[in-house]
């Protein structure tokens, strides 16, 4: 019998797999922000962003389907989070707008600004995007500064109940003063670059911009690692979030989501395998002159240890959205979700998802039959 707890899980597992394929899709992102180190001349920079504008739509539908089932089935945290930090997640909303008018507006006919500026609204969002999504998500395992206060529900003096508020008047930007979250959100940011070198390398077919993102894809990839790495060892080591499951309690356990990768030693497994794909990825296209096909890998690589990272923050007893005003705030997968009826329902509707996924494998295969060259650029509809 599928059970209400089972229920919490399962969705945790979609939502983190969401974010998870958010994150691959920010390849987009990544390629926009080296628009001017890949694209030499006028000609190249087109190539570039055609090759990203036939994807842009599919990370911004991800971005808003993230953020509709977290509504869906963890209302509390989409209350506490979006509504909160609100000109966090509103910057980066205004930076995927700034990107959508910047594709359909650089060439058109009267624009007097030219190019250039929404070559660079472009790259705008290339960095803002993934820097500050990252930053977002390490508020996961970092905490942020917010008050849930339930008993507002039943405040009859209350002329507008509200339950969860801000603790500052920052509105979600104190999140960029904690280092550790600046320091994930620049992993993110140069793990973007590294899925967009090799997408590019992938989808566009010229000689020049193949063998300029085999040079960039090393000076990328070290400063990924290096930050990836200390913050993973980092978070490992410090004292998390946990909870008990009976009183709903939540309290600091040493080394706790260490003790969720022992406990579940599956994502230990996924991490590892994640990892080995995508370093299989650069180091095959830095050495070879001629392999093209390592976004597949890296792609898939990266899911793997995203997904892996989130289930390790909302599994296994943990407070997902630890509060750092007031412990007992804090959201878990069971003090956050709908109630079972929702959950039940919306888990029936999940079983389209796969059709979903294969309409965008489609349509993907179906755009990248032929390669982007200058032919491209010149004829028929382009950015």
């Amino acid at each position: 019998m599928i059970t209400y707890s089972f229920l919490q899980q399962y969705w945790w597992f979609l939502v983190s797999l969401l974010g998870a394929l958010l994150v691959f899709l920010m390849f987009v992102q990544g390629a926009n922000s080296l628009i001017f180190s890949l694209g030499h001349t006028a000609e190249e920079r087109r190539m570039v962003i055609n090759s990203t504008g036939r994807k842009w739509e599919l990370t911004f539908t991800t971005l808003v389907t993230f953020g509709g089932a977290f509504f869906a089935s963890f209302p509390l945290f989409y209350s506490t989070s979006f509504g909160g930090a609100y000109w966090l997640w509103m910057i980066i909303l205004f930076s995927f707008v700034l990107q959508a008018v910047s594709y359909e507006f650089q060439n058109k006919l009267g624009n007097f600004l030219g190019p250039k500026t929404f070559q660079w609204c472009l790259i705008i969002n290339g960095v803002v995007g993934p820097l500050l999504l990252g930053g977002a998500v390490a508020t996961f395992f970092n905490g942020s500064n917010f008050i849930i206060e339930k008993n507002n529900l039943v405040d009859v003096e209350g002329i507008t109940p509200i339950i969860s508020s801000w603790a500052n008047a920052s509105r979600g930007l104190d999140a960029l003063l904690d280092p550790w979250n600046l320091i994930f959100g620049l992993a993110v940011f140069f793990l973007a670059r590294i899925l967009g070198i090799l997408y590019v390398m992938n989808n566009v077919n010229s000689e020049n911009i193949r063998s300029r993102g085999s040079v960039r894809l090393i000076g990328v990839t070290v400063p990924f690692l290096l930050l990836f790495v200390a913050f993973l060892v980092r978070t490992l080591l410090k004292d998390g979030y946990a909870y008990n499951p009976e009183t709903g309690v939540i309290f600091l356990e040493p080394m706790k989501y260490l003790h969720n990768l022992l406990d579940m030693w599956y994502l230990v497994a996924i991490i590892l395998v994640g990892v080995v794909l995508l370093l299989y990825a650069i180091v095959k296209t830095v050495v070879s002159k001629t392999y093209i096909g390592g976004i597949w890998f890296a792609g898939v690589g990266v899911v793997l240890v995203v997904l892996a990272l989130l289930l390790c923050a909302g599994w296994n007893n943990t407070a997902y959205y630890p509060s750092n005003i007031d412990l007992q705030s804090s959201l878990t997968i069971a003090n956050s979700c709908s109630s079972e009826f929702t959950l039940r329902t919306m888990a029936l509707v999940s079983i389209l998802i796969p059709f979903v996924l294969a309409y965008i494998a489609y349509a993907w295969w179906s755009l990248d039959k032929k390669k982007i060259d200058e032919k491209d650029v010149k004829e028929g509809h382009a950015y």
